[in-house]
């Protein structure tokens, strides 16, 4: 038996506080968006190399304040890179965790945590 990828969907309230924080600060590029039509709450997918997120303003669809782990690799390069983007609303750390691995924790503007791991093994 094998598990294929897992996509997390994210529970957004803004579309624009959303692109502001997963594309300029983050560096996810906006894979597809889809709206039933105007004045319809907004659905799309984000990516930055294997990991992808679901972004919904749909209101049944996620809970907000949910958490997301996301296995890194280059993680002192990220957090050079998320150091320099500028973001005025967080200004994210790099942690050692006692289980041995390196941390960059993030909230999104609704609430969402997004940790960036790599292990240290």
């Amino acid at each position: 038996m094998k598990l294929g990828r897992t996509t997390p969907i994210l529970r957004i309230f803004d579309l624009a506080k959303a692109k502001e924080f997963y594309v300029d600060f983050l560096g996810f590029t906006v894979d597809w968006q889809h709206q039933f039509g105007e004045n319809f709450p907004t659905y799309l997918q984000v990516s930055r190399s294997d990991c992808v997120l679901h972004l919904s303003e749909h209101h049944g669809d996620a809970t907000p304040g949910s958490r997301v782990i996301i296995d890194t690799t280059g993680i002192d390069e990220l957090h050079e890179e998320l150091s320099h983007r500028g973001y005025r609303y967080l200004k994210p750390r790099l942690e050692d965790t006692e289980w041995g691995s390196r941390i960059i924790s993030v909230t999104d503007p609704f609430g969402n945590r997004l940790t960036f791991s790599q292990s240290k093994r």
